[in-house]
């Protein structure tokens, strides 16, 4: 018990660390294992995993990030601006291998039973995978960084997603030389986080 909140507060994004070592075949397996094992609404388990490591393929996707990098930067000014300027926001390049998760909302179609009202309900099955993920690697000795710098329609082009399909993260995976204490938005002063206190309502919002 103890160690599944261990793991869960031990959690980070990790973006400077990866060491680029390999991913041995078991616990990549053990991982996937467990992303696939998330509950999903009307057991449609609407995602794919695709595996990266093609040099080329993460050559192109790093660059079309740093362009969307370019492209925040320039709506910041002042101290934003500097602030963001030493925030390193991927390890594309630098991690073992990349896996990009995607949606597929017609995956047990036509009725998914539990989406008629809430259309969103088969995404957020999708971000229980990734969670599932992203512990289990954290457990593994594993940093996962998730990147949030793209167009879904270059992704889809650059992977050959088929039309439809909705990709929705590229996590760098693989071995890293530590976990931060401190979140790197937070390390940085980009943001911090607020207390359990102002996010608890009774009944009623603002109660």
């Amino acid at each position: 018990m103890h160690d599944l909140y261990e793991v869960i507060h031990r959690r980070r994004d990790v973006r400077a660390e990866f060491t680029g070592a390999p991913v041995d075949a078991a616990v990549l397996d053990r991982v996937l294992t467990a992303a696939h094992a998330a509950p999903s609404v009307g057991l449609s388990q609407p995602w794919d995993f695709v595996l990266v490591r093609s040099q080329p393929l993460r050559h192109a996707f790093h660059e079309h990030v740093q362009t969307e990098r370019d492209t925040f930067a320039a709506t910041l000014e002042g101290e934003a601006g500097e602030r963001f300027a030493r925030i390193k926001i991927d390890g594309v390049r630098e991690s073992s291998l990349s896996v990009v998760v995607t949606y597929d909302p017609s995956r047990g179609g036509p009725a998914v039973l539990g989406r008629h009202a809430i259309a969103d309900a088969g995404l957020y099955s999708v971000c229980l995978a990734i969670q599932n993920l992203w512990l289990a690697a954290t457990a593994e000795g594993l940093g996962v960084g998730w990147v949030s710098f793209y167009r879904e329609e270059f992704l889809r082009d650059l992977l050959g997603i088929p039309a439809g399909i909705r990709p929705v993260a590229w996590l760098c995976l693989g071995p890293v030389t530590h976990l931060e204490e401190v979140p790197d938005l937070e390390r940085h002063g980009w943001r911090r986080r607020r207390p359990l206190s102002e996010a608890v309502h009774a009944d009623r919002w603002g109660c």
